[in-house]
């Protein structure tokens, strides 16, 4: 549940801090709690109205949410696991009555597995990666469209990867197939909805240095990480997307790092 102190009108309004929206209703950024989700939460408070995060872990939560007080923007933390269909559908109502309809989705929630290849996989494994990564994206894009077609206007953006728009053979078979399909996926909003106003980016952002990287057979390095982009980067890249007028749709994003080692 959003906390009461969360409600409009409480700490984080408008008149503490020098931010002024530009962005229109509130913003989603669902995996806002930590990595690329927390980088995007906190770039958009500088433009909209009021970013809802969630995520599993609601300390991780409140700290995204405390950084974009401190900045002058207004938020709430939403616990949420995506995997929970209904939980989805209870979240965007919630978040509807207290803030109107989302006119931001930002769906960053993912995941990956040590165990990534066939030879050493699971089932299971890949299972569970497809339900955070796109099965949650599905429900989120459900749970918010009505009101976006109701107020003809909305952005939906898919944070996918560098292995959804090029084979990344590293990145395993659960994990590869689950980010290119967020493509297919922004591009039947695109090509449904385009008349409700409704528009959908597929983010293909190469190495960010964020935790998921911990699950690779063998992370990345310190001195690797540092030439990587951070999720600041990748948050003010949705930014510039979301203060878009509403008449651009951004189909498609990539975005990496120079050093990128996609290349090597």
């Amino acid at each position: 549940m959003i906390r009461d102190e969360d409600r409009d009108g409480a700490a984080g309004s408008d008149d503490e801090g020098e931010v002024s929206a530009v962005t229109t209703g509130a913003a989603w950024v669902i995996g806002g709690g930590s990595g690329i989700g927390r980088g995007v939460a906190i770039a958009l408070a500088a433009s909209a109205e009021h970013v809802i995060v969630s995520g599993r872990r609601e300390s991780e939560l409140e700290s995204t949410v405390q950084a974009i007080r401190e900045a002058g923007g207004r938020a709430s933390a939403l616990a949420l696991d995506v995997g929970d269909a209904g939980l989805v559908v209870a979240a965007a109502q919630e978040i509807i009555r207290r803030h109107g309809a989302v006119r931001t989705l930002v769906y960053s929630a993912g995941t990956n597995v040590p165990n990534r290849f066939w030879s050493d996989g699971a089932p299971e494994d890949y299972e569970r990666v497809l339900d955070v990564n796109l099965t949650g994206a599905v429900r989120a894009v459900h749970a918010v469209l009505p009101g976006m077609r109701s107020g003809r206007d909305g952005l939906i953006v898919l944070v996918s990867s560098w292995a959804g728009w090029k084979f990344a053979p590293t990145a395993g078979a659960a994990y590869s197939t689950s980010k290119t399909a967020l493509g297919a996926l922004a591009e039947t909003i695109n090509a449904q909805e385009r008349l409700n106003g409704v528009r959908a980016t597929h983010f293909c952002p190469g190495e960010v240095a964020t935790e998921i990287l911990d699950t690779r057979p063998n992370p990345p390095s310190r001195a690797e990480r540092d030439l990587m982009l951070n999720a600041e980067d990748v948050g003010e890249a949705i930014r510039w997307i979301a203060d878009l007028p509403a008449r651009v749709c951004v189909n498609e994003m990539v975005i990496t790092p120079t050093s990128n080692t996609s290349y090597a």
